[in-house]
């Protein structure tokens, strides 16, 4: 049974509002050989901004493969977009308690702390066990590495720990791309068994970094998933309908520019809205918004063809049930 919060008439109303968004308001994109990448194939410049024309999209979107597949590091292969179901865990946990960015709950002392890569080793080990998981993202961020070599350093130590198909990394640089293909090498073709996330900067902004980032990753060859996370009521309108249209808009730039660079580039559609909690301002996941989102996006990106990935309900919970 699928789960549908949004008919197929507002399906394509979103798309139609996200074509408008894209030629009308456009992207905050300064990063010169993105703008002639783009403007070469149509696009125009406003001051910072690039604007998309809904023809240049939707041919770009026409480019994408409607499969995806991922090969673990014990050759067991998965296919995405198959039609199939499938499950990961939640990549990168944190959480902030008594005012402080924390990841782990130790059982035995009862108590939170900063997350280790003990921890990530061990976390990938028993997602490895599970048979309800059917790939790996990297489960924490580790507090005991450098924060400029934390994304590297996820994927270097879950990737020994699992033969699962593992997700991830997120990045944000070039050279992080770079670094990943090479450790990916050692267990099979990059394009097979690594995938990579980056997340453009609600609302509709395209730092010059993640541009340079986006190019390499389809240089590479590498099955990219542009994944935004946009906050409604803050970074994103507040609600559903339009937030969904603005995340659309950041996951079809950096989808635009991937294939532009290398078409037929396999994508995998991500989104992670989240709602603002209006007493603090903090993004709240342990809402039942986030589910309604969540299929939403997943709505969306079938539109479209894609496999989807995304979060379901969740928690917000600080205590263990």
């Amino acid at each position: 049974m699928q789960f549908n919060i949004l008919s197929p008439e507002e399906v394509e109303a979103i798309h139609q509002a996200t074509l408008r968004i894209l030629s009308e308001i456009g992207v905050t994109l300064t990063h010169v050989k993105a703008r002639e990448v783009l403007t070469s194939s149509g696009a125009a410049i406003r001051d910072e901004r690039v604007l998309l024309p809904p023809n240049l999209v939707e041919a770009c979107i026409a480019r994408c493969p409607h499969q995806v597949t991922l090969r673990g590091r014990g050759g067991a292969v998965k296919t995405l977009g198959d039609g199939s179901l499938n499950f990961h865990n939640l990549g990168g946990a944190r959480d902030i308690y008594n005012g402080s960015a924390v990841s782990y709950h130790d059982p035995g002392a009862d108590e939170h702390r900063f997350a280790t890569l003990q921890d990530l080793r061990d976390a990938t080990r028993l997602l490895d066990a599970l048979e309800n998981c059917t790939t790996i993202t990297p489960f924490f961020t580790p507090q005991d590495v450098p924060g400029a070599l934390m994304s590297l350093a996820m994927y270097r130590h879950a990737l020994p720990c699992t033969i699962k198909p593992l997700q991830g990394p997120g990045v944000q640089y070039a050279a992080e791309a770079r670094y990943a293909v090479k450790m990916a090498e050692v267990i099979g073709g990059p394009g097979e068994v690594l995938s990579l996330s980056l997340s453009p900067v609600s609302p509709l902004n395209l730092p010059e970094h993640e541009a340079e980032a986006i190019m390499e990753i389809a240089r590479l060859g590498i099955t990219f998933g542009p994944l935004p996370c946009p906050t409604a009521g803050t970074t994103a309108p507040f609600s559903i309908a339009g937030a969904l249209a603005q995340q659309n808009a950041e996951v079809l730039i950096a989808l635009v520019l991937a294939e532009l660079v290398n078409p037929g580039l396999p994508i995998i559609y991500c989104g992670r809205l989240a709602m603002m909690e209006p007493r603090t301002g903090i993004s709240v996941w342990g809402g039942v918004e986030l589910g309604l989102a969540s299929a939403g996006t997943v709505q969306i990106g079938h539109r479209y063809g894609l496999p989807v990935n995304v979060y379901g309900f969740s928690t917000n919970s600080h205590t263990l049930d």
